[in-house]
């Protein structure tokens, strides 16, 4: 289903209207949060004077035993972009999933002294964990993060007819799956090994002084076991947003709302003659009685599978399409014991600002999930990636201060790059996803070996693949067929439910 997106993703669309503007801002230091004035009642802090000492005390690492930072003083004044500073340009990442673990590393390796504040050390996201074999080798992932190699997939349509989709495949490729807690632990420490300072807190909200002076993060910390917070604050020079969804940083730059699905998830244990089964294959269910704009998913992981569905337009019933889900694929998990429940919140397109200032969203936070196929652990790490490449280069490796400019290069390189894309799957959603018979209609489609070539070729490598022009008008004239029928048997549909009715 991200599949099909190939043959109109050939060409950059427009920019996305998601920028805006918001006094640029620096510095550095962390301090206890009772040290802070509490007078004001708005989300920023009024503008500090330009220049005052501090005490730094770094009041989070990767482990509790972690030392404390340096105890020099350091001057806090205002430093417009462009400045040459006597100290790595700090920036703080909030958030440790994908997006922000790969915006952390690339910004430690790159010289800029980093922070990633994350508070769930062991997320287990509601997530199908797919992700395209070009992740593998473009992010380093080593062979044991994938649990199971996909090389073949059954689209099921409302009427249960199965289409076998994957023929097309080599035998050296596949789509892997993953655990999100697996995969989100190894990014994280690996962004700690490049130099990333990790945090185990829980950012409750940000304020700025003055036009060029700090942001400052407020945030609980977390020292060890401890359910209770401490109450604490870190300066720095620029923020990336990448706490998801529900984003506590995309809420203070007045990053502007936009719908969400709702993704429910359930992990079943099932017995091994039935896991068997599900070893590299994975399935999709579509139909309004699995979700009325999505699809149903049984996705194989390492000891167990994946169930789940989600929905934007009809989130109360979730539950009753998760069942659905289950009841649909019940010959097939029949016997399997249920392990973990898992329900998020997944953006469905780009939120309208996602720059402010030295401020910047990535991943979730930023509404990177496609429409259609509902892929966004790709999209995640790379738009955390290329966000932080363009503070390294601006930055020159963190030795000058950089801002909204660097940021707005980040913005127009991944609008040019994958705009198209998410506008062909909205496209594509609305079309096959209305109706049942226009989700016939799609499964029709997904049995032709040029549809299965064409988009798995596109979701594999996320590049745009040359098409036959002869090819491509067959699958056009196809296309138009399923849809006339498919339409055809929607009216037919609701004359006899008339008749009924009467």
């Amino acid at each position: 289903m991200a599949l099909l997106q190939n043959k109109v993703s050939s060409q950059a669309g427009a920019k996305l209207q998601a920028k805006g503007m918001l006094p640029s801002v620096r510095a550095p230091s962390v301090r206890p949060a009772s040290s802070m004035s509490s007078s004001s009642s708005s989300s920023f802090l009024r503008p500090a004077p330009q220049s005052r000492l501090l005490q730094p005390v770094f009041a989070g690492a990767s482990s509790p035993e972690a030392a404390p930072g340096p105890q020099s003083s350091v001057a806090v004044q205002a430093i417009k972009d462009g400045t040459k500073l006597d100290r790595p340009l700090r920036v703080a990442v909030v958030g440790g999933g994908p997006s922000g673990a790969c915006t952390a590393e690339t910004l430690a390796k790159g010289g800029v002294e980093t922070y990633l504040i994350e508070r769930k050390m062991d997320n287990c996201k509601p997530c199908g964990g797919a992700i395209p074999l070009c992740m593998v080798d473009e992010f380093g992932l080593p062979k044991e993060i994938v649990d199971r190699k996909v090389t073949k997939m059954k689209m099921i349509s409302p009427s249960n007819r199965e289409v076998d989709v994957g023929k097309t495949l080599s035998e050296q490729e596949y789509i892997g799956m993953c655990r999100r807690e697996v995969l989100d632990d190894y990014l994280r420490k690996r962004a700690e090994e490049n130099g990333a300072k990790v945090i185990n807190g829980l950012m409750m909200k940000s304020t700025y002084d003055g036009a060029d002076g700090p942001i400052t993060l407020q945030y609980n910390h977390y020292d060890g076991n401890s359910k209770v917070g401490k109450p604490s604050t870190l300066e720095v020079d620029m923020v990336v947003g990448a706490d998801g969804a529900n984003s506590r940083v995309a809420k203070d730059i007045g990053a502007g709302e936009y719908d969400y699905a709702i993704a429910f998830q359930e992990r079943i244990r099932i017995p091994d003659d039935k896991m068997k089964y599900y070893e590299n294959l994975a399935e999709m269910y579509v139909g309004d009685d699995v979700s009325p704009d999505f699809y149903g998913w049984v996705f194989p992981k390492y000891d167990h599978v994946a169930v789940g569905t989600g929905t934007v337009i009809n989130k109360t019933s979730i539950k009753q399409y998760q069942q659905a889900t289950r009841d649909r694929s019940a010959v097939k998990t029949e016997g399997g014991k249920i392990i973990k429940v898992e329900a998020h919140p997944i953006p469905e397109h780009p939120r309208p600002r996602r720059c402010k200032g030295r401020v910047a969203l990535v991943g979730d936070a930023a509404g990177y999930v496609t429409k259609c196929s509902g892929e966004g652990i790709y999209f995640a790490a790379k738009s955390g990636r290329m966000a932080a490449e363009a503070i390294v280069e601006a930055s020159q490796g963190g030795k000058v201060m950089c801002g909204e400019t660097a940021l707005r290069t980040y913005l127009d390189k991944w609008d040019n790059k994958y705009w198209t894309t998410y506008k062909v799957l909205d496209i594509l959603q609305k079309l096959f996803y209305r109706s049942n018979p226009a989700r016939e209609a799609f499964v029709e489609l997904c049995e032709d070996n040029y549809v299965q070539k064409m988009t798995f070729d596109s979701y594999l490598y996320k590049t745009v693949v040359p098409g036959n022009p002869v090819d491509d008008f067959k699958l056009l004239v196809r296309t138009v067929g399923s849809l006339v029928r498919a339409n055809a048997l929607r009216s037919a549909t609701k004359e006899a439910n008339k008749e009924l009715v009467a």
